[in-house]
């Protein structure tokens, strides 16, 4: 019999796949943005509504592993409530610092986070 795959991750990142927070979409989002590789299969898709410079709400649709799903998760809740100078701050490493740590290799599931921030805030790509 296999190892479960989910007995490497920690309590954080578990609690958060099993009960994601932010998952969803809504439709007055002023801003939205995609990261991540369909082929690898992880794809993250950000919603934020944005007022006055800030962001007042934050969900996400995920595609992907228990890490994407909790990491995802996690950076939605990170952004709610800063303004758009405090959310362009937020690094990929604070997101699995939240989470308290990652597998090495599952660091590549969680890395998607500055890049959605910024193309959604910012239009890049």
């Amino acid at each position: 019999m296999g190892k479960n795959k989910t007995s490497e991750y920690n309590g954080e990142v578990m609690r958060r796949f099993l009960n994601p927070k932010n998952i969803g979409i809504f439709e007055n989002a002023t801003n939205v943005a995609t990261a991540g590789n369909p082929k690898d299969g992880d794809v993250v898709r950000l919603f934020l509504l944005i007022q006055d410079g800030t962001i007042v709400d934050a969900k996400v649709q995920v595609f992907g592993c228990p890490v994407a799903i909790a990491s995802a998760d996690i950076l939605a809740e990170m952004v709610k409530g800063k303004t758009i100078e405090k959310a362009l701050k937020i690094k990929n490493k604070n997101i699995s610092d939240a989470l308290g740590g990652l597998p090495p290799q599952k660091i590549g599931c969680s890395v998607f986070a500055e890049s959605l921030i910024r193309n959604a805030i910012l239009g890049e790509k």
